[in-house]
C-alpha cells in the first residue's frame, strides 16, 4: 500500500532554485534513503514534504489525499534529539498528544504504553541528561511517533551517535518498524547506513537538487553487520559511488 507519495516538487529561495522535479514513493513498512552530498537539498525536500515549505509546483500526498503545504500529518525528527531539558522524558515524548488536545493525565498514559516497545521503560520520570545518546534517540524516535503513526521523516537520525552504539540503534529501529508497522524515509550522508537498513534509496545529485538514481535492494532484512563485508554489500556501493561520481 502506498502511504507517501511526491509529484514533480520544485523549490527556490528568491532566484535560486533549490529542488527541481522531484517525484518519490514510499510504501507500507518500507524503509527508503534519501543519499546525497551536502547542500543538495535534501533537507528542503523534507520541509516540503512535512508541509512546513510550500513547493513552487508538485504535490505532496498522505495516503492518496493531498497535503501539500498542510504541516502535522507527518512526523519529522531532525538531526538532534531536541528533548525539552525541563521536562521528564515522558512529558517530553507526550508533547504530540498534548499539541492534539488531549489533557495531560491521558497523553502521559498513551505514550507511556509505547516506552517497552522502544526500549526506554523505566525512564519516565528522568530528565533528558541522565540518558545515554542511544537512549535520548529512542526516545525522541518514540515523540516522533505519536506525532503520526503513518510516516516518519528522520533527517540523519543516527549521525550523533558513536559507532557502536548506531549499530544497536539501526538493530533496533529495524525491529521496531517491522513491530508498529511505520514507514519511514530517512536522510544520511553515510553510504554503509544506507545499504545497511534501506529497502530502496533514492540518490540526489546536482544543483539545483534532482533524484537522478533509484535502487532497490534485494537482500533480505536485517542486514547482519557481515553483510557490510559481502561482495553484494560491495557492488552496492561500487554502483551509489559512481553515480554519485557521475554527477
Amino acid at each position: 500500500m502506498k502511504k507517501l507519495s511526491a509529484y514533480n516538487i520544485s523549490k527556490s529561495y528568491g532566484n535560486k532554485e533549490i529542488i527541481r522535479d522531484i517525484s518519490l514513493e514510499i510504501y507500507e513498512g518500507e524503509l527508503v534513503c534519501l543519499l546525497g552530498v551536502s547542500g543538495v537539498g535534501k533537507t528542503t525536500l523534507f520541509n516540503v514534504l512535512s508541509g512546513l515549505l510550500v513547493p513552487d509546483q508538485g504535490k505532496v500526498l498522505l495516503n492518496g489525499l493531498d497535503i501539500t503545504g498542510e504541516a502535522g500529518h507527518i512526523s519529522y525528527m531532525l538531526q538532534k534529539d531536541l528533548l525539552l531539558p525541563y521536562k521528564t522524558v515522558l512529558d517530553n515524548v507526550s508533547l504530540p498528544l498534548i499539541i492534539r488536545g488531549e489533557n495531560k493525565k491521558k497523553a502521559r498514559i498513551e505514550a507511556s504504553d509505547h516506552f517497552k516497545t522502544f526500549g526506554i521503560d523505566g525512564t519516565q520520570k528522568k530528565y533528558p541528561y541522565q540518558l545515554s545518546g542511544g537512549m535520548r534517540q529512542r526516545a525522541a524516535l518514540l515523540r516522533t511517533y505519536l506525532f503520526s503513526h503513518d510516516v516518519a521523516l528522520l533527517d540523519e537520525p543516527f549521525s550523533a551517535l558513536d559507532t557502536i552504539t548506531k549499530s544497536a540503534m539501526h538493530s533496533w529501529y529495524l525491529k521496531v518498524m517491522e513491530k508498529i508497522k511505520l514507514s519511514t524515509l530517512f536522510i544520511t550522508h553515510d553510504i554503509d547506513e544506507a545499504i545497511l537498513l534501506s529497502d530502496r534509496i533514492y540518490i540526489m545529485t546536482g544543483k539545483p537538487g534532482q533524484i537522478t538514481s533509484e535502487i532497490k535492494l534485494e537482500h533480505q532484512k536485517p542486514r547482519k553487520e557481515e553483510f557490510l563485508l559481502s561482495e553484494e554489500f560491495i557492488n552496492y556501493k561500487r554502483q551509489i559511488l559512481n553515480i554519485l561520481h557521475e554527477n
